[in-house]
């Protein structure tokens, strides 16, 4: 090879296997989707202890029951459902044709964009780089993923996974560090999905934008919750201590911070601790660590600064531990608004409590920051669930709990605004993932030939009566 001539990525060297594959065997029928889901469900099956390991000590300590549940049973889910649908869901969609056209037929077909390239994250590596790709095959595409380098453990073991289940045409995985992952940004992919923080979404969708490759991009903000004034405070205190501290804290749709009746703020302060306890008695084993010393660091500087500003704060009594990065839970109530807690997405276990007067008040300030993942609402009263519905904006939304509208497959999960661009999951994944073919056949007669020139009284005559 010459030596000034530039060398061939990973991704770029896959990136042209899988489309010369796409162009030689065009749409996969259903067999061969079924087929390869069949495959991915036997991957996941058959090292769903290993990846529970591997991604435990990429974390220092991740709670193995949590890695099943948020993890591995999401992602069987997903097959399970897309494998039952997918033969349907391929099927043309007739439209009807205009009196004009007739006896014409119109269709539309669902066919695979080609090659999608998927960057994955760390908090959710498992589920985050294996949901999307469920829609991927079901559309009937080849996918490229590249994990996050802060989880190597789990990435290496996912790279050998793959290998040994598909062949380099159809699934494969880079690794690799952060310029690995901008150099994979800017391929010139048929798509692109990436997960992770709406900074560097930023920089992906800049990067792809270069070639005009479409993006899906699942970002994140800061997901608020309101207790309404006739919510239940039990139901709330248990979903919010769940739904915040599960993976400490680290899940793009955790409550960030809970707007509260200023009048109840110190009961759910002190509830939810005594529940945060409660569920985590000794931060031990049920309880996961943070995935680096920096976000360790920050999260204590954080919570520095809102003490600092006049916040109130309540600490688990297991105290933190920076070399095995454990942070108990924390309840802060009245940080200042110009602190990082309430500025920034928190992505941590740290729960700010904020006390509003009138549900007015509490929409207000929802509405004057960007529009988040998630959106939580405790209320038993519809017409205040049905207010703040309408008030707001979000990318999904749990009345009266917290995470569970990601687990409902004929959901989309997608983001808004500054959270995202996009969405997937079951029919809204292989619709994403697919483009909707616009087909038109004419039939015995075609009236159109009558309005080709020269036009005369026929064609005028016509024109008038389609024009009625």
């Amino acid at each position: 090879m010459d030596g000034n001539t530039p060398k061939t990525s990973e991704g770029e060297r896959l990136l042209d296997i899988q489309r010369a594959a796409h162009r030689r065997d065009g749409p996969p029928p259903s067999r061969i989707r079924i087929d390869r889901l069949d495959r991915l469900d036997d991957m996941v099956r058959m090292r769903q202890e290993a990846f529970a390991g591997a991604i435990s000590t990429d974390f220092g300590n991740r709670s193995r029951f949590e890695t099943s549940l948020l993890e591995t049973m999401t992602v069987l889910s997903a097959i399970r459902y897309a494998r039952k649908n997918v033969r349907w869901w391929m099927e043309p969609a007739y439209q009807e044709v205009d009196f004009a056209f007739w006896p014409g037929a119109s269709w539309i077909r669902r066919e695979p964009l080609g090659v999608i390239g998927v960057i994955s994250p760390w908090n959710y590596p498992l589920q985050l780089a294996l949901s999307p790709l469920v829609d991927i095959i079901a559309g009937g595409n080849r996918a490229i993923i590249k994990p996050s380098e802060q989880t190597p453990a789990f990435s290496e073991l996912l790279h050998r996974a793959i290998s040994d289940t598909f062949s380099e045409e159809e699934v494969a995985v880079v690794t690799g560090d952060a310029d690995v992952a901008a150099n994979f940004s800017r391929l010139p992919f048929d798509h692109l999905v990436f997960t992770g923080s709406t900074a560097v979404g930023r920089k992906v969708a800049q990067a792809a934008a270069e070639g005009l490759v479409p993006t899906t991009l699942e970002l994140g903000g800061k997901s608020p919750t309101v207790i309404c004034p006739s919510g239940s405070m039990a139901k709330a205190v248990k979903a919010i201590t769940y739904g915040k501290y599960i993976n400490a804290g680290q899940t793009c749709i955790a409550p960030d911070y809970v707007m509260v009746p200023r009048e109840r703020m110190t009961e759910l302060a002190q509830q939810v601790m005594a529940e945060a306890r409660r569920y985590y008695p000794n931060a031990g084993a049920d309880y996961s660590t943070l995935i680096s010393e920096r976000a360790f660091d920050r999260m204590l500087t954080a919570i520095a600064e809102a003490e600092l500003g006049g916040a109130k704060v309540l600490r688990h009594p297991v105290q933190p531990d920076r070399t095995k990065r454990l942070l108990p839970p924390v309840v802060v109530m009245d940080a200042p608004e110009n602190c990082a807690l309430m500025r920034e997405e928190i992505f941590g276990p740290i729960l700010p409590i904020v006390g509003y007067d009138t549900l007015e008040d509490a929409l207000d300030w929802i509405n004057s920051h960007p529009h988040p993942l998630a959106l939580y609402i405790f209320a038993e009263d519809k017409k205040e669930q049905a207010k703040v519905l309408d008030r707001t904006q979000s990318g999904g939304v749990t009345v009266n709990g917290t995470l569970l509208h990601i687990a409902q497959e004929g959901l989309p999960f997608g983001g808004i605004g500054a959270s995202g661009m996009g969405a997937y999951h079951g029919r809204h994944g292989f619709d994403r993932f697919t483009h909707a073919r616009a087909v038109f056949r004419t039939g015995f007669f075609n009236a159109a030939s009558w309005l080709a020139p020269p036009y005369g009284k026929r064609a005028n005559r016509l024109l008038r009566f389609l024009m009625r």
